[in-house]
């Protein structure tokens, strides 16, 4: 079995976890009514995202998502809280240490604590119980989100049971033999989107794009027909699957919470990688943290 499989296998586990120990966390993450930012690369981004709707919806204060080489540095923010499995990602760590000669607090969720990022970041959460081996986030991006989830009081144990679900049933075998596949999210699950394409490029090499529920038909839906695939995270605009239906391609309705509805999509990006002969654990190009030479500049 692949690290992959293997780690992804274990998220239940984790979020439960995570959000055991979210409540002890309350003085190092965001306080109601602060102004927040949430940053973070690739996969640690989109998660970033999905939490930063979550938190503002909920109440809790604006929150804006980043990627970490994006940031408005001309903003003010009440803190900032940077997503990062490695710890070792460049962009973040000169992020944290522009932020920190700024005068603005900072907290860092982290996978190891063994780790640049400890001497950067104000405050610590540390999830080693979610690191992984393998270069493909599964774990640690959702444990992550768990904890900012339950600190905003929004994690219930329905949502495990959907993960424990999501690892039970077995896979349409139609998804298998799918060259292409488009997911669409609203609200806090367009990042869970954004994040389950990206995982079916990283682990199967697979053409996968993601986009608003809603825009969906303002241009993508032209590339949809047989032996595509349009899955739904979370509820779908009216009538959309029937268009879809209409285009010959597979709809596929996410009837799970987005996050665990995340984890089936986990599985089936190591089975077609796994059916095409790939190694998830080492997808093509890519290293478990982009470390940066110095004065080298990350590819925008």
């Amino acid at each position: 079995m692949s690290h992959v499989a293997n780690e992804l296998s274990t998220q239940p586990d984790c979020w439960e976890r995570a959000a055991d120990i979210a409540s002890g966390r309350r003085d190092v993450l965001p306080r109601p009514g602060e102004r927040v930012a949430i940053v973070g690369c690739g996969t640690s981004y989109y998660m970033a995202q999905a939490a930063a709707v979550l938190r503002e919806e909920s109440g809790q204060g604006e929150t804006d998502a980043f990627a970490a080489s994006e940031f408005p540095r001309h903003r003010r923010y009440d803190r900032v809280v940077a997503l990062t499995r490695s710890g070792t990602t460049t962009e973040v760590l000169d992020l944290l240490a522009g932020l920190r000669d700024a005068g603005i607090r900072t907290a860092a969720v982290i996978g190891d604590a063994a780790t640049p990022v400890t001497s950067l970041a104000d405050d610590l959460v540390v999830l080693d119980f979610a690191d992984e081996q393998s270069v493909v986030q599964t774990r640690f991006a959702t444990t992550a989100l768990t904890l900012l989830r339950a600190h905003a009081g929004l994690h219930t144990p329905a949502v495990v049971a959907d993960a424990r679900a999501a690892l039970a049933e077995p896979l349409p075998e139609r998804l298998l033999g799918c060259g292409q596949f488009t997911f669409l999210g609203r609200g806090w699950s367009v990042g869970i989107a954004h994040e389950a394409a990206l995982k079916l490029r990283e682990a199967s090499l697979s053409w996968a794009e993601s986009y608003p529920a809603m825009e969906y038909r303002h241009g993508p839906i032209s590339v949809t027909g047989p032996g595509t695939v349009t899955w739904s995270i979370g509820q779908a605009p009216e009538g959309l699957a029937e268009q879809v239906a209409g285009t010959g391609a597979l709809w596929v309705a996410g009837t799970l919470d987005p996050l665990a509805e995340l984890v089936r999509v986990h599985r089936l990006a190591v089975a077609v990688a796994d059916g095409q002969g790939l190694d998830p654990d080492r997808p093509r190009h890519l290293t478990r943290s982009v470390i940066l030479a110095s004065g080298e500049e990350a590819v925008r």
